[in-house]
């Protein structure tokens, strides 16, 4: 639901660094597997509750994820490929998120941990095989003109999820209540994206079988 306002916001600040990465023959996909293996760091520092360390590498995380499409970008070498990776890593790391707090303490935050990472699945999927119809039928997307999928906006996007990570670190002890919180804005997410997905393709199928 952020996504469009906050990215503008943080593009320009990102371009020093792009700049100097690009000088150093850094690639997008270098950036993307570096930020997935610093995210994916977290889980034992989660399991352990080292919620410092934890935090530091989540975000560490998200730069990353925001500084390989600009680089990309600068470089003028976006490809499907880049795409394709950046966004699986992204749904991995997503999910070994709550994954590590289940195993830290499977007694108070295993159920809402499999509940979200549960509804988890349900954005990821909606996302991913709306974006493949899309293609298909060349539905434009305005607001995210540079990205390598469709991206279908929804309540909970990566802002949001970003927010939420940060704070299951933050406030471990509210983790349950928050899990389940964003568990339920997540379900909104994916059934208004299957309403609305279903919809717009259905309208398209019926016009095209109409044209002569």
């Amino acid at each position: 639901m952020l996504d469009a306002k906050i990215t503008p916001l943080i593009k320009p600040l990102l371009k020093p660094l792009v700049s100097w990465l690009d000088k150093n023959a850094i690639t997008p996909n270098q950036i993307t597997v570096l930020g997935f293996v610093i995210g994916m760091a977290a889980v034992p520092f989660i399991i352990l509750q080292w919620w410092g360390i934890a935090l530091a590498c989540i975000i560490a995380n998200r730069i990353c994820d925001g500084i390989d499409g600009e680089l990309a970008r600068y470089q003028h070498s976006s490809s499907s490929a880049g795409g394709f990776l950046d966004i699986s890593l992204d749904f991995l790391f997503y999910a070994a998120i709550p994954m590590a707090f289940g195993v830290s303490d499977p007694l108070h935050w295993g159920i809402p941990a499999l509940v979200l990472i549960f509804t988890f699945v349900g954005t990821g999927s909606s996302f991913l095989a709306f974006a493949i119809a899309a293609e298909k039928y060349k539905i434009n997307r305005p607001q995210f003109a540079n990205k390598s999928f469709y991206y279908m906006q929804g309540l909970t996007e990566g802002t949001e999820t970003i927010v939420v990570l940060i704070a299951f670190c933050l406030w471990p002890a509210y983790f349950a209540p928050l899990a389940y919180f964003f568990a339920a804005a997540c379900a909104l997410t994916v059934g208004t994206r299957i309403f609305f997905g279903f919809t717009t393709l259905r309208t398209l199928e019926l016009r095209s079988s109409d044209s002569p």
